[in-house]
């Protein structure tokens, strides 16, 4: 793993980066804004089916822990993909992710709270 990504994921709750990359960070008036966006890496569930991905849904902010005293808001753009056969658009199950996984079960359960 880079160093740049182990020094990143001590500030992003565990497990995110499984499933999510930082795309951007702001400070700005005592605020720490982070930007992630979810992997294209569709859910296993549908992984042999033709798919193409079809953009994001509407981001969720999520107020974090402080970092050296700079409120954190969290920026999250979850991921939607096309099922080019029946037109179904679908997204990630978080309920589905625990098991197995290398994410923890706050996190999931977080993530699950954002569906």
């Amino acid at each position: 793993m880079s160093v740049y990504k182990e020094f990143v994921k001590t500030f992003l709750p565990k497990g995110i980066l499984e499933y999510f990359e930082l795309v951007d960070f702001k400070e700005e008036r005592g605020q720490l804004r982070i930007y992630i966006e979810e992997l294209d890496l569709i859910p296993e569930e549908y992984k042999d089916l033709h798919y193409r991905s079809n953009g994001f849904l509407e981001e969720i902010k999520v107020k974090d822990f402080p970092i050296r005293e700079l409120f954190v808001t969290l920026h999250i753009k979850r991921r939607r993909w096309l099922l080019v056969k029946t037109k179904e658009k679908i997204t990630r199950n978080w309920s589905l992710v625990k098991p197995g996984t290398r994410i923890t079960s706050e996190f999931s359960d977080f993530l699950k709270e954002l569906a």
